[in-house]
């Protein structure tokens, strides 16, 4: 608390505030948003709880946004966030594709399946897509550190 005791020879002495900004209260609630939007955020990405298997690949670098397809535990199928039937599957991932800049090269499809779920049901999902034309599909595993699920390298089919 800082105050002037110069009266200034009037022969009162009334305290003046001082006409200065105190910034550490509003240092201190900047920081602690900081570190809830650090901690929150990463809870933000994907919508669908999905328990993935572990892998020990390494992550690929993205280049655009991929699309998401979960399968979870029940079998149902998400595009992004929203339950897809299988049968519309491809005709909603046609459409994406045709929302995307001439030129732009194709966008990677990550398949998400539950731990749980039927491997038959996720592969059931993967051939649809490549069936449907799309060339850029890949498994999601989480990694080992509980890190950022990896891409699961896919074996290019021959001929």
């Amino acid at each position: 608390m800082a105050a002037s005791l110069n009266n200034g020879g009037k022969g009162r002495g009334r305290y003046r505030p001082m006409a200065e900004i105190n910034v550490t209260p509003l240092v201190d609630v900047m920081l602690v948003l900081l570190i809830i939007f650090m901690v929150a955020a990463p809870l933000m990405t994907v919508g669908v709880p999905v328990d993935l298997p572990k892998t020990q690949a390494s992550a690929l670098n993205q280049e655009n946004e991929p699309i998401t397809i979960s399968v979870n535990a029940e079998g149902k199928i998400f595009l992004q966030e929203t339950e897809v039937p299988l049968e519309g599957l491809v005709a909603q991932l046609q459409a994406i594709a045709r929302q995307q800049p001439e030129g732009a090269p194709e966008r990677r499809i990550f398949v998400r399946g539950d731990r749980g779920v039927n491997y038959g049901r996720v592969m059931e999902v993967m051939g649809t897509i490549s069936a449907g034309g799309f060339s850029r599909v890949a498994l999601l595993a989480e990694q080992p550190g509980g890190a950022r699920p990896a891409a699961a390298p896919q074996p290019r089919p021959r001929g």
